[in-house]
């Protein structure tokens, strides 16, 4: 667990610096195009006299077309939307503050909104392509950001559970890569009073590299090498699977161990851990099957950013 932490504190911390070059680098930019716009509204100066044609290309022009007669109105736009936004968004990220990598992941696609409205009233050009990119890139490291931070706070301590025990009749079997289905598995062993057992997969499975690797396995719905299960199922009057969905499909890992441990179960229950706002009925089907016995009950779990967000039967 202590290895986990690491690869998600580091991979937080790099993702926040990037996002926080991305703000800046945005920002101070918008605010140098609009100094240039207040300086000489005429655009002359700076060659932004061309701007003036291609404003004629907006919707409804004649309607507003006071507006643009200069480039005030366009300078002001341009510095609260791209220029006060992302350097707000800095310094937020700077005092460490949750709102900032989720302001900073927004004004990525704000970028490229502005961008897709230099598309319909300018001809195609390098800089606006350019910058189309550097949005795409500031939204995608913002989630990352977001997502890394928020698995970097959501690691579970067997301390703060007192009913897990070391030796029960029912057993929880669980596989989590960055913590989410860890969590359901300890509340749920704590709420039965049951062993946990943990499967280890032989692959490397944490980190970003992992997560591409895990997504492989999962396109593919291979089974995953796992290490030898050393508990006796057949003691236990029942097993309680947790397993994540990986690519719409089970979790590698949990596949193998369903394979290995065929008719060794006398009562198992599912709980089935996923992103989507959907059952996953197939996944219950596909352990069923595995195991040789049909659960007897099955829980969808939703989980957003490390929040429970809907728990539902899925029969």
């Amino acid at each position: 667990m202590k290895q986990q932490q690491l690869q998600n504190g580091y991979s937080a911390r790099l993702s926040r610096r990037i996002l926080l070059f991305w703000c800046f680098f945005i920002g101070i930019g918008a605010v140098g195009g609009s100094l240039c716009m207040f300086i000489d509204p005429t655009g002359k100066t700076f060659g932004m006299d061309a701007f003036f044609e291609g404003f004629k290309n907006l919707p409804f022009y004649d309607v507003y077309s006071g507006l643009f007669e200069n480039l005030i109105f366009p300078g002001i736009s341009l510095l609260i939307v791209n220029g006060i936004s992302n350097l707000l968004a800095a310094v937020l990220l700077l005092k460490k503050k949750h709102i900032g990598i989720v302001l900073g992941m927004v004004f990525g696609i704000t970028l490229m909104l502005w961008i897709i409205i230099q598309f319909v009233i300018f001809p195609l050009n390098v800089m606006s392509i350019t910058y189309f990119i550097f949005g795409i890139a500031q939204f995608i490291t913002g989630y990352v950001c977001l997502v890394r931070t928020t698995q970097e706070g959501y690691q579970v301590s067997r301390n703060t559970y007192f009913n897990i025990k070391n030796r029960s009749d029912t057993l929880v079997v669980y596989f989590s890569r960055v913590g989410y289905t860890k969590k359901l598995a300890y509340d749920k062993a704590d709420e039965l009073h049951a062993e946990l057992y943990e499967i280890q997969p032989k692959e490397q499975t944490k980190g970003v590299s992992g997560f591409w690797w895990c997504g492989r396995y999962g396109m593919h719905r291979w089974t995953m090498p796992i290490n030898e299960c050393k508990k006796e199922l057949g003691r236990y009057k029942k097993v309680v699977i947790c397993t994540p969905v990986w690519v719409f499909s089970l979790a590698s890992p949990v596949r193998q161990f369903c394979k290995e441990e065929k008719g060794k179960i006398k009562h198992v229950e599912y709980v089935i851990n996923h992103f989507e706002y959907i059952s996953w009925k197939g996944v219950a089907k596909e352990m069923d099957r595995l195991l040789g016995i049909k659960g007897e009950n099955i829980v969808s779990v939703t989980t957003h950013m490390g929040k429970v967000k809907r728990v539902h039967p899925v029969i």
